[in-house]
């Protein structure tokens, strides 16, 4: 079965075809499809916009789309960024801007009160209309100061205190285990299942 995933950020689909990884899947990314419109990411939630992405490149493709919309939601600044996590700091504003925004706002607030969360929604969509949304969450704190080189995003902010390590800290195969996105297709590879099953039968 072919499967289009409806991300541009190559460290997305990454960590997307880490999860998958297992399934029959011809896994196919936008790189595919040079034409395919810039579909506006203009919800008020994570779903709505994954459902969004999902559906437009489900109709454009003709194929099975999965969509993920994730982001960082900060208690002590009434769950922002949220749905602006990618553009914190302005459009196309880089990770390290969005970091340092996310610090100066958070500047002089003692350790035990920047609790935050990372959440992520996914969407799979067919050409046929159906629609199947997943969510994964990861609870964590954010540092004075950013820690480790690897993942992206928010990442190097994001201390998790059972590790004892920031996000950027872990491994790929811990962060795979553990982290929001990871979650949330955790539950997706099931859907996926359960499609292929129904096209086999």
């Amino acid at each position: 079965m072919e499967i289009v995933l409806a991300t541009g950020n190559q460290n997305k689909v990454k960590e997307i075809k880490a999860v998958l990884k297992g399934l029959d899947l011809k896994i196919l990314t936008l790189k595919d499809f040079p034409n395919i419109p810039e579909i506006i990411e203009d919800g008020e939630t994570f779903k709505e916009n994954a459902v969004k992405k999902a559906r437009g490149i489900a109709g454009f493709t003709g194929r099975i789309a999965l969509a993920d919309d994730s982001g960082l939601e900060v208690l002590a600044l009434n769950n922002a960024p949220g749905v602006y996590s990618a553009r914190f700091a302005g459009e196309k504003a880089s990770d390290s801007a969005n970091n340092k925004k996310l610090l100066t706002l958070l500047k002089g607030l003692p350790f035990e009160r920047r609790k935050a969360r990372f959440v992520c929604v996914i969407a799979i969509a067919g050409p046929n209309g159906m629609v199947y949304t997943t969510e994964g969450e990861l609870k964590g704190l954010i540092t004075l100061r950013p820690a480790g080189r690897g993942g992206f995003g928010y990442d190097p902010l994001f201390f998790l205190p059972q590790y004892k390590k920031t996000v950027a800290q872990l491994t790929p195969e811990e962060k795979n285990r553990i982290s929001h996105r990871a979650k949330a297709l955790k539950n997706s590879k099931r859907i996926l299942r359960d499609i292929m099953a129904l096209k086999n039968t």
